[in-house]
This record gives structure tokens, sequence and C-alpha cells, in this order.
């Protein structure tokens, strides 16, 4: 099932977009390659298991690692980049309808020079007085310091 969650052709085209793994000078364990941290979360999502629950057989890691890459992957932007990649790619070759495209516009800024909405009045009622008393002070049984 790895196989086809990452085929071989898939990986080529993405692979040069991960970064490069740091260099360990005092050694310590090997890192778990690209391919295998992927191939473990993609499972992941794919089945909707906890990340514990990840079989080693799976990806040759633990669901921890995984995680902890996808974590760092996003820090990263990577999930944007091969996002941009991709959608270059299937652009080049012809296969995106651009005419059934559209804008979500929660997200996308008003452009320089837009008129500013007016700002609206709150319809909701006034505060209510504060529940406490004034006199609360007075009523203190302990002589104040």
């Amino acid at each position: 099932m790895a196989k086809k969650l990452l085929p071989d052709a898939l990986w080529a085209e993405i692979a040069p977009l991960f970064p490069a793994a740091a260099a360990r000078p005092k050694g310590g364990r090997p890192r778990v390659e690209n391919r295998e941290a992927l191939i473990g979360i993609l499972f992941v999502l794919y089945t909707a298991i906890p990340w514990e629950r990840l079989p080693f057989e799976v990806a040759g890691c633990s669901g921890m690692t995984c995680w902890r890459r996808l974590r760092a992957w996003q820090d990263a932007g990577l999930w944007d980049e091969i996002h941009r990649h991709m959608l270059e790619r299937l652009n080049l070759s012809g296969e995106i309808d651009w005419s059934r495209a559209s804008v979500d516009a929660s997200s996308v800024p008003a452009k320089r020079g837009a008129t500013r909405s007016v700002r609206t009045r709150p319809t909701a009622a006034s505060r209510a007085p504060s529940g406490i008393s004034w006199s609360t002070e007075r009523a203190c049984l302990w002589p104040s310091s």
C-alpha cells in the first residue's frame, strides 16, 4: 500500500523540494528518509488512525517521527511550495481549467485605493451595571491592614 500512496514518479517530482537534512557532528540515530516519513504521514491522513498507531512496517518509522517531520515541514512552508509546484506543472500541461477557478474573498486583501467599509454601530444593548455593591468594603469582618 505504501507504493500506492507515493508512486515513484510523484516522489521524483517533489523530492528536490524537500529540505536537506542538517549535519549531525555528534552522531546519533540515523535520520529517517524523507520519503519514508512522507509515506507515514500520507498513511495516517488516509486512514485517519492516531499517530501512535502507525504500523512500523508501513513507513519504517514511528508515528511520532512522522508527526514531528510533518510539523517541521509545515513550519518550513514545504506544503505551500509543493502545492505551487504541482499547480505550475498542471498548468503547463494544460490540465487546469482556470475558467472554473474561484477566489475566496475572505482571504484576499483589498486592492490599494479601495474604499474602506464604514464601521457598523454595535447592535447589542449597553453593559449591565456591576452586580458588586460599592459597599462590600464595609462588610468585611476583619480589620484592614
